[in-house]
């Protein structure tokens, strides 16, 4: 036991008196805990060895990878803002030409969230939170003089940001009446200054936000979200302040469930454009008429969710994306005539952030693949509505040196679960990456090394309802080269993109079956030539955190480590405890803890009262500020764990909230989980990593 951190001698009190604390750098447990604090006091770690200067040297490049995703164009200039990092968080950016040099313009110590340029002016509105905590605050920004100030209270959780075409409403989505209730707001900016003004209560547990204004104002579109499987969208007269429903169930007792998400309004708006899945399995793009009231489905032969759909300014141009897969599919729209045509010429990888610019002559895209992180592209429209011209990349994400060409894509592959659909097992999609020098890879007919099989990394997204999709992951492809392991990201039951049955499979009672689904990926690694069913690990964050707890709770025996990322570790007690703003919205989700029956059935599941069936080593990473796991989760999984005599490392940041947005706690966070991965998956663990001389920890030194 090594005594010289700050919280040394209040932990060991605790072990005395038995009594549990939550002071960040400490949690209850009776086993002696040592525990040392870096980055300034901010990052805690509880258990987590020394880690040699030589892993942070060798992992260096992988942690200098930038980005730049498009967030707007540039009012009346030709140049486009993209958010990027060249410190430790992301900040605003312009650019002003393809290739050209980005330029800073925020220089806040907190990353910028949400950026929304404002219509016929020079300014941008952008949120941003302090450390983590997700209390988001609207802030104008003068790109001029560099000048921001805040438009919100101070206080309450704000975002959602959609400008009226005349840049004179902001609407939004805020807790500031009472900061439970997710309400909608607009803020009036005149000469003089601005009002804000509640423009809708919500009346209930469930979201409710703006989508778009219409060309007089007179009317806003707006999205109320239940669940994952229930969405509605309203048109709101925002003169009387009647409420028409436009698409989506409002009678809760029907359980006619759909997913209906606004997307805008059509020329002149006389119609508005959504998304619904109410007539299949996947949300289609829908055109509503508003004087005769009827609906027209646009993409009936598009068998994928419609996610994303921008129109230009003067309505006359469009374009959508698909998630095909799991993969981005993009096409041109016309929302005159509302035909179609896809755009074949683009990388096979996932597009964010449609927009055109003021004339509609060009669409501004992020694109992120297997081997290019997210940069920001722009696409020649002046030809027609309907065929694209060229596709010009703006942005170049540095990547630290490294030769991406080498990088490993992944193989979608699907793979069999308990359970049947019309008679066969239901097929689980996965992508699977596997390292150069797997088994089959290599030509050699040598029993060389690159014949052995591979230890695996399966790595779980969170949600429940996200998805994982082949983006560019530095992560990954470390682990691939550095470690030698493969990496498998199933979408298990439960997952978005595969239709709204599929989405629902894991809900309620149902919630341990998409756990199965990973029994069942263990199942088909053993069938793998080339991958080591003897050498597996979990990783995941969220509910991919929880997943990870619960797979390490019934499939210890086919383990060998777990890292859980600010992870749910007891449903009844996340539920007590998360944020008011957004309880009711997870209790849909997961059941509500109230009803003495799921009560009962989530404290049966919970992996806190089933530690005794963990027994493989786990890392535990957390933020202090998390609004939505919060830390008390990490802390009575870490405590359960050290009082069963588990192995278990415990990372905690003061100064984050859900995740790690701060580089220096992330690079830190990477070289303990790439250690972890050694010593639990590799036959020897990396010798250049085991030099015992190296006894502090060093975090890589970034060159900008």
């Amino acid at each position: 036991m090594k005594l010289g951190s700050p919280g040394t001698t209040l932990h060991w009190l605790a072990l005395a008196l038995g009594i549990g604390i939550s002071a960040g750098a400490t949690s209850l447990s009776f086993a002696a805990v040592e525990s040392r604090t870096l980055n300034n006091g901010n990052l805690v770690l509880e258990d987590i060895p020394a880690i040699p200067a030589r892993v942070a040297d060798d992992l260096n490049r992988y942690q200098s990878v930038r980005s730049a995703g498009f967030v707007g164009w540039v009012e009346g200039a030709e140049g486009l803002y993209v958010s990027t990092r060249f410190g430790e968080v992301n900040q605003l950016h312009r650019v002003d030409q393809p290739g050209g040099a980005r330029r800073q313009l925020t220089f806040f110590q907190e990353p910028v969230g949400q950026v929304s340029p404002r219509p016929a002016f020079s300014d941008v509105a952008f949120t941003m939170d302090a450390g983590g905590s997700e209390d988001s605050q609207i802030f104008l920004f003068d790109p001029a003089s560099g000048e921001s100030r805040m438009i919100s209270d101070g206080e309450s959780r704000n975002g959602a940001l959609v400008w009226s075409e005349d840049g004179q409403f902001l609407a939004y989505q805020s807790t500031r009446r009472n900061g439970r209730s997710n309400d909608l707001w607009i803020t009036h900016f005149t000469g003089s200054g601005h009002t804000s003004t509640l423009a809708l209560e919500s009346p209930d547990g469930s979201w409710w936000g703006p989508a778009a204004f219409s060309a007089d104002n007179r009317k806003l579109l707006v999205q109320q979200y239940i669940s994952s499987t229930s969405s509605l969208v309203h048109l709101l007269d925002l003169q009387s302040g009647q409420l028409q429903s436009i698409a989506g169930d409002v009678d809760s007792e029907s359980r006619n469930e759909s997913r209906n998400y606004a997307m805008g309004f059509a020329a002149d708006s006389k119609g508005v454009f959504y998304v619904s899945d109410r007539n299949g399995e996947f949300a289609q793009l829908f055109y509503r008429d508003l004087a005769s009231g009827e609906d027209q489905v646009v993409t009936a032969d598009i068998p994928w969710d419609v996610t994303n759909l921008a129109l230009s300014a003067d309505k006359r141009r469009g374009a959508f994306s698909v998630n095909e897969d799991g993969i981005s599919q993009l096409y041109l729209f016309d929302p005159r005539s509302l035909r179609y045509r896809k755009v074949d010429s683009l990388p096979i990888g996932v597009i964010g952030g449609l927009e055109f610019d003021a004339e509609g002559e060009r669409l501004a895209l992020s694109l992120n693949t297997a081997k290019t992180p997210t940069d920001t592209f722009v696409l020649d429209l002046r030809r027609s509505a309907l065929r694209a011209g060229d596709l010009v990349r703006w942005t170049s994400s540095e990547v630290g040196g490294l030769d991406t060409d080498k990088f490993v894509e992944p193989q979608l592959v699907h793979y069999p679960t308990f359970d049947q659909v019309d008679g066969k097992p239901r097929q689980i999609p996965a992508f699977v990456y596997r390292p150069r020098n797997a088994k089959g890879k290599s030509k050699s007919k040598s029993k060389s090394k690159s014949n052995e099989k591979v230890p695996v990394v399966i790595s779980i997204h969170g949600g429940p309802e996200g998805q994982y999709r082949p983006y560019f992951s530095s992560t990954y492809q470390l682990w691939l080269e550095k470690l030698g392991v493969a990496v498998i990201a199933p979408n298990v039951r439960g997952s978005a993109g595969y239709g709204k049955t599929y989405v629902a499979l894991d809900n309620g009672f149902k919630r341990e079956d998409s756990v199965r689904d990973i029994g069942a990926l263990l199942d088909w690694i053993e069938t793998q030539p080339d991958l080591d069913a003897d050498r597996v690990a979990v990783f995941g964050g969220s509910y991919g955190g929880y997943m990870v707890l619960a797979s390490a709770m019934h499939y210890s025996d086919r383990l060998r480590a777990a890292v859980d990322i600010v992870g749910i570790s007891n449903f009844v007690t996340f539920l007590e405890n998360t944020r008011d703003y957004r309880r009711d919205l997870r209790r849909v989700e997961y059941g509500d803890e109230r009803d003495t029956e799921m009560r009962s059935f989530l404290e049966k599941i919970s992996p806190s009262n089933n530690v005794e069936k963990i027994r493989v080593p786990i890392f535990v990473a957390q933020g202090e500020n998390d609004p939505r796991v919060p830390v008390s989760e990490a802390v009575q999984i870490v405590a359960a764990l050290r009082d069963t005599e588990q192995p278990v490392w415990y990372m905690n940041a003061l100064n984050e909230g859900h995740g790690y947005r701060k580089k220096e706690n992330r690079d830190i966070f990477a070289q303990a989980t790439a250690l972890f991965f050694s010593e639990h998956l590799l036959a020897e663990p990396v010798s250049s990593w085991k030099a015992p001389t190296d006894n502090a920890i060093q975090s890589a030194e970034l060159n900008p």
